[in-house]
């Protein structure tokens, strides 16, 4: 049996006023169900691969005795040495738009109004005609392995933390060109008036992580368990742990753009 690839489109439009990602697409990467994953196991296919975006679903030959690959976080990550390497694992089909993690991120991070270093997106989706799904999908800055807001910074002022791999801001080095707001694929970025300089998603590192806290704000104030974050470094955390679970698609958003990110999306 040749191996087979399955090309899944994803058509994400923002709307600015209401933050709401609407996609139309009758097939979508977080549709796939169980079932439909056991089916292509019969078949004698094995899913392979980051399914990332809905870009592309890889179909592969299994043996008879070799179960379904896991995503390959270790080959994700080759070539860094990170340790601890943080990142999130988002449990998507989990959000009921609570919100509790934005309060807690305003409060804990002392966020302005205007500001925010995460927020939750609709997507409303038709997996058929005339049927209709609402999803909520937690973003923030993804901590990319290869951050174009830190390639495009000309102060330097925004750059990757050489242990944790968090990208961070030294806001003193900003000179609020906003540029890397504009190089950024997640909209991840504002213009912190108070501050005087772009402000974003640290991971709490100074508030928490700095102070032996093990969890950001929004994960620990999350009653369902949405945000799972944790040392991707470390086999037996509890993302990693999640990553590695057979049967179960983990995507990423704008994989084209090449930024590699470290926030992880499954339905689990």
């Amino acid at each position: 049996m040749t191996a087979a690839r399955v090309h899944l489109s994803a058509n994400f439009q923002t709307n600015e006023e209401d933050r709401t990602v609407r996609n139309e697409q009758s097939v979508r990467p977080e549709a796939i169900t169980d079932e439909e994953r056991r089916t292509f196991l019969k078949l004698g296919l094995k899913i392979t691969g980051l399914m990332a975006g809905g870009t592309i679903l890889s179909l592969a030959p299994i043996g008879e005795d070799e179960a379904e690959a896991a995503f390959d976080l270790q080959n994700y990550r080759r070539g860094t040495n990170y340790k601890p390497h943080y990142g999130m694992v988002i449990r998507q089909n989990h959000c009921v738009d609570c919100e509790k993690c934005k309060e807690a991120c305003k409060e804990t991070n002392n966020v302005p109004e205007e500001g925010y270093r995460t927020t939750i997106l609709e997507r409303i989706l038709e997996p058929e005609p005339g049927v209709k799904d609402r999803v909520f999908m937690p973003v923030l800055c993804n901590h990319c392995l290869n951050p174009p807001c830190v390639r495009v910074c000309p102060t330097k002022a925004t750059t990757k933390d050489p242990k944790t791999g968090i990208v961070i801001m030294t806001y003193h080095k900003c000179i609020g060109c906003k540029t890397c707001m504009a190089a950024c694929p997640y909209n991840a970025r504002y213009f912190n008036e108070e501050k005087r300089a772009i402000d974003k998603c640290n991971f709490c590192l100074d508030t928490r992580l700095s102070k032996g806290e093990k969890l950001t704000a929004c994960a620990a104030a999350c009653p369902a368990n949405v945000r799972v974050f944790g040392d991707l470094a470390d086999p037996n955390s509890e993302p990693s742990k999640l990553l590695r679970k057979p049967d179960k698609a983990v995507w990423v958003l704008r994989p084209e753009s090449g930024a590699k990110p470290f926030i992880f999306y499954m339905n689990d």
